[in-house]
């Protein structure tokens, strides 16, 4: 690393291993700069003598923690304002905090004159469906705290609703969409006030939901987004104090709507669309507000690319860079979400299954669905297969919040409602001697498993 007496150490909050948080490390140091990962194989906060240090000592700190995958996210929200009262840091914990509540946004921006789509969030049950009917027959069911579309149904308001998704709140939106369009929205990526890139977002075959994590397809709208939308996108950076943020709007009949204000959005889908990286945008706005230089050209010249290698400055000893994740059990014991309740119930690990799959009755139960789409499912001994219904699921394995479309079917003849595919054990590693259920014996290791195709 080369760096000089001038260089800012450039801290980045991360304790995941995203191309985003590699990309701003790798660009902090392409700038001639020290950046420093603070992961838990690293940091410290130190109070001896009165004389409080972070460790590794840093000169301003970039908040990238995902609070949305998270049971405990006001955990990480103390880690994160313990960091900014000693050091400087873009995207402050409180402008987080707003902006990951996806209502707390809508109250905000609302207060600010900004158009967001009708919503209601009821702390009872009896309230929030007593108001259901104002939205039509269908609408949008949010839980509060989401991401990578996870925590979000088109519902059909006819049924009733339940204010909470497992442990998280959730609430009912108006759904705005255009008829006979496609359905896409809007994401404009910001950083220090200025648009750095922009993109149409189109929902995948299927699907109504635009996430490019969910297989949607994105298109440059940088230099052709209308002006309603630019100026909206920028007033809400400005109102929800955001260092970055990615501002997802949607086109309705009156105009432009605000749907959320990402501050961890992702960089895959912006540099697939436009070609450019927010990554040294963010490095050059936390070097110059702790007072240091950078190269303006340097600056453009690098968000041609997305280096998301691994940095030099990681942790030798960190987990998961290493390639190691957390174990999961032959058999684990889950919670499993819908939107009209959820259930602790025993899943199966299954390996060889692409995709997670749930009992219908235990689907009806919890309020899965509604069903998105059909999938054709085949095992070794069935070459034709058949089509099953599938469905978004909220599943809570220890304290992460995994959401997957899943498939629903009969598993009344087998020994366990749920089993896990690959879309959920790709994020573990499977160990085949821990069962959550030790003390039973059962035939489910001789049930054939469905595949998808």
């Amino acid at each position: 690393m080369s760096t000089t007496d001038d260089a800012v150490r450039v801290g980045v909050l991360s304790l995941h291993n995203s191309k985003e948080t590699k990309a701003i490390l790798n660009a902090v140091e392409d700038l001639g700069h020290e950046p420093v990962w603070l992961r838990r194989e690293n940091a410290a906060v130190s109070i001896e003598d009165g004389e409080v240090t972070v460790e590794p000592e840093v000169d301003i700190i970039a908040n990238r923690l995902l609070l949305s995958n998270t049971e405990e996210p006001a955990e990480l929200l103390g880690l994160a304002t313990t960091f900014n009262r000693i050091r400087p840091m873009l995207n402050e914990p409180d402008a987080v905090l707003a902006a990951i509540h996806k209502f707390a946004t809508a109250a905000t921006l609302a207060n600010w004159n900004i158009k967001v789509p009708d919503a209601l969030l009821a702390l009872s049950n009896d309230r929030l469906n007593k108001g259901r009917e104002r939205f039509g027959d269908v609408g949008v069911y949010k839980s509060a705290i989401g991401t990578h579309g996870g925590g979000t149904w088109k519902v059909d308001l006819t049924e009733p609703v339940n204010p909470k998704v497992g442990n998280r709140q959730a609430f009912l939106q108006k759904l705005i969409d255009r008829d006979g369009d496609r359905h896409r929205d809007l994401r404009v990526y910001i950083v220090d006030g200025e648009i750095i890139g922009a993109m149409y977002r189109y929902a995948p075959e299927g699907d109504w939901r635009t996430n490019v994590a969910l297989g949607g397809d994105v298109l440059n709208a940088t230099d052709e987004m209308p002006e309603e939308a630019r100026e909206t996108a920028l007033y809400t950076a400005e109102v929800m104090e955001m260092d970055y943020v990615g501002v997802d709007l949607v086109e309705g009949e009156d105009g432009w709507f605000v749907l959320e204000a990402n501050p961890t959005a992702g960089f895959k889908g912006l540099y697939q669309a436009t070609g450019k990286s927010p990554a040294p945008h963010i490095a050059k706005l936390a070097i110059e507000r702790a007072g240091g230089e950078v190269d303006e050209a340097r600056v453009e010249e690098l968000s041609a690319t997305l280096d998301d290698s691994v940095p030099s400055c990681a942790p030798n000893e960190s987990p998961i860079i290493d390639g190691e994740a957390p174990i999961i059990g032959y058999i684990e014991e889950v919670v499993v979400n819908g939107t009209s309740g959820s259930q602790q119930t025993l899943a199966k690990s299954d390996t060889g299954a692409t995709r997670t799959s749930i009992d219908t009755s235990l689907a009806a139960e919890i309020g899965a669905g509604p069903i998105k789409s059909m999938t054709r499912v085949k095992s070794g001994s069935l070459k034709g297969g058949k089509a099953r219904p599938v469905v978004d699921l909220v599943i809570g394995i220890g304290g992460t919040q995994h959401t997957v479309t899943a498939s629903v079917e009969d598993r009344s003849h087998m020994d366990y409602p749920l089993l896990l595919g690959r879309d959920i054990l790709e994020h573990y590693r499977v160990d085949v001697r821990r069962r959550a259920n030790a003390d039973r014996n059962d035939s489910d290791d001789e049930e054939e498993e469905l595949l998808e195709e």
